[in-house]
């Protein structure tokens, strides 16, 4: 099977300079835009998705409606492609979120992302896999998941076998490619950061 991973647009957290995660921050008009020109871009160049899962957060959710409602897709709402939990710092600035819980100089990949709660690395990378093998087992041949940064990566980690210290960039609507054979252990990458929509003409 083929999957693409798509990141959202510009979210309003990017311009109020906030911790985003579970923050649930709407698209801005450039987010807007930036979905546009993709759906656009997929309209005339058909990616033949079969089915479409998305974050069920706003920014993410509205970009899975932009870019389906030209290929006449439905995306189906899915809470495990949610942002990295965050919530004790989410929304607050970075020198809020320093003050109030001072970064460790070691966090272990099973410790809470705060003393308050938030989700662990290994807690992330659990509920990615279970994302990516109920995607496997839907019978998708071609979808399309339209989440964030820090649950894709996650994502990316389990499917490739690396650890979190391995980051994969996205930026806004860009995506990334693979393929997932059904009839042998491996991963093909068919492209990284792509934003074919976002070029100077």
């Amino acid at each position: 099977m083929r999957i693409t991973f798509l990141r959202h647009g510009r979210s309003r957290a990017d311009d109020e300079n906030v911790i985003e995660g579970r923050y649930d921050s709407p698209l801005t008009e450039v987010g807007l835009e930036q979905a546009r020109k993709l759906a656009a871009y997929w309209a005339a160049n058909p990616p033949g998705f079969d089915r479409v899962e998305a974050s069920t957060l706003v920014r993410a959710s509205r970009t899975a409606e932009v870019v389906c409602e030209p290929l006449g897709l439905t995306p189906i709402p899915t809470p495990n492609w949610m942002e990295l939990d965050n919530t004790p710092i989410a929304g607050m600035t970075r020198e809020e979120a320093h003050a109030k819980y001072p970064m460790p100089d070691f966090r272990h990949r099973f410790q809470n992302r705060t003393v308050d709660g938030g989700e662990s690395k290994e807690a992330a990378r659990r509920r990615a896999s279970l994302a990516l093998e109920n995607l496997f087992q839907s019978g998708a041949e071609n979808a399309l998941v339209v989440s964030h940064g820090g649950i894709l990566n996650a994502a990316l980690h389990v499917l490739m076998g690396c650890s979190a210290d391995c980051v994969f960039p996205f930026g806004d609507t860009g995506f990334a490619t693979i393929e997932l054979p059904r009839d042998r252990a491996s991963v093909i990458v068919l492209g990284l950061r792509q934003q074919p929509h976002l070029r100077e003409v």
